[in-house]
C-alpha cells in the first residue's frame, strides 16, 4: 500500500511538472553543483551522491556534490542562499535545516524566505538504540532504568540541534526521564561510543543504526514511526507505549530563492523520475528510508510543519547552539 502511494505520488509529480519543464528546455546550460553543508559520509551526502549520477544523465550536464561543512551547516547553507537563482547551485538539506535559526542569533539566512523548495527526497523513522550490555530488553525497561538512575545515564547525538538530539529531548519530555546529553561532531563517533557502552542511548536515523542493529552490535528498542517498519518488524513503535509520538529524519533538495517556476518544475520532474528508478528505491528502502518525492508545494508545507513542531521542543528545552 505504501509503495503504491509512493508510485502514485511520483507519477503525479511528473505530470504536474511536465508543462513547466517544457518552458525550461534550455536549462541547464552548464554544470550543476549540489552543496552538501556537512562532511562526506552523512545521510545528506550519501543521498546526494546516490541521486546525482542519474540526474546528470537526465539533465545532460555534470551534476556534482560540493561538501561545505562548518559552523553547524551554516557555511554551506549561506553559500547556497547567496548563489544566483539560475539552477546552477542547489542545496541538499537534512532535518535540522529549518531549525538552526531558532537556536542561534544572527543566522545569515532565513530557511523559508531565502530558499525555493524543489523536492522532499526521503524520510524515515529514528531507531531507539542501546548497547546490548546495558541489560534492558525493551523500551519499558529502559524507561524504568532511566527513572531509577535519574541523571546517571548518557545519550549520544550527532551534534546540538540535530534530529538525534531533538528527538531524545522530545522523548525525555514524553517519558518523564532525565538522561544527560553527550554531543559529538557527527553521527559516526556517537555510534562508536554507543556500541562500546560509553553512552547508553542514541535515537538516530534508521540509515545510521540499522546495519549495527542487524549485526547485533546495537539493540533496537523501538522506532519513532507511527507504526512498525518492514525492515525491523519485531521492533515496536514508540507510539505503542506513548500514543501520538512520532519523529522522522528526512533529506530534501532546495535552490536559492528567486528560481523560476520552470527551472523548479524541471528539477522536480527529473528528481521524481530518479526516485522512481527501482534500483535507487531499493537502495534507500534497504536502509529503512521511505522514498517520497512530491511537489515543491508539498515540500514547502513539510518544511513549515517540521519547523513549527521542533521549534516548540527547542523553546521548552532551552536549546541553543551558542
Amino acid at each position: 500500500m505504501v509503495k503504491a502511494r509512493v508510485a502514485v505520488s511520483l507519477l503525479s509529480t511528473a505530470a504536474l511538472c511536465w508543462a513547466a519543464s517544457l518552458g525550461a528546455q534550455g536549462y541547464p546550460s552548464k554544470p550543476i553543483r549540489v552543496i552538501v553543508p556537512s562532511a562526506p559520509g552523512g545521510a545528506i551526502d550519501v543521498t546526494a551522491r546516490t541521486l546525482t549520477p542519474k540526474l546528470a544523465e537526465a539533465l545532460k550536464q555534470p551534476v556534482y556534490v560540493d561538501n561545505r561543512a562548518g559552523a553547524q551547516t551554516i557555511i554551506g547553507t549561506e553559500l547556497a542562499a547567496k548563489s544566483a537563482p539560475d539552477g546552477a547551485t542547489l542545496l541538499a538539506v537534512f532535518d535540522n535545516f529549518p531549525l538552526t535559526q531558532y537556536m542561534m542569533k544572527n543566522v545569515p539566512y532565513d530557511a523559508i524566505r531565502d530558499f525555493a523548495p524543489i523536492s522532499l527526497i526521503i524520510r524515515g523513522p529514528m531507531i531507539v538504540g542501546v548497547p546490548p550490555q546495558l541489560g534492558v530488553r525493551d523500551l519499558k525497561q529502559f524507561v524504568q532504568l532511566a527513572k531509577s538512575k535519574a541523571g546517571d545515564l548518557n545519550y549520544g547525538s550527532a551534534g546540538i540541534g540535530t534530529s538525534s538530539h531533538l528527538t531524545v529531548e522530545l522523548f525525555k519530555l514524553t517519558a518523564g526521564i532525565d538522561v544527560r546529553s553527550v554531543h559529538y561532531k557527527g553521527a559516526a563517533p556517537a555510534v562508536v561510543d554507543l556500541i562500546g557502552g560509553t553512552t547508553q542511548l542514541m535515537i538516530a536515523a534508521s540509515g545510521t543504526l540499522i546495519n549495527h542493529v542487524k549485526s547485533g552490535k546495537i539493540l533496537a528498542l523501538a522506532v519513532s514511526a507511527p507504526k512498525r517498519i518492514p525492515q525491523l518488524p519485531s521492533v515496536p513503535a514508540i507510539a505503542e507505549f506513548y500514543p501520538g509520538f512520532e519523529a522522522q529524519s528526512w533529506v530534501g533538495l532546495l535552490g536559492p530563492a528567486g528560481m523560476s517556476r520552470e527551472i523548479i518544475g524541471r528539477l522536480n520532474s527529473e528528481v521524481a523520475k530518479v526516485l522512481g528508478d527501482p534500483d535507487i528505491r531499493r537502495r534507500f528502502e534497504d536502509q529503512g528510508w521511505e522514498v517520497v518525492g512530491g511537489t515543491p508545494e508539498y515540500f514547502a508545507k513539510w518544511l513549515a510543519d517540521q519547523s513549527q513542531k521542533w521549534a516548540r521542543v527547542i523553546r521548552e528545552r532551552n536549546i541553543t547552539l551558542e
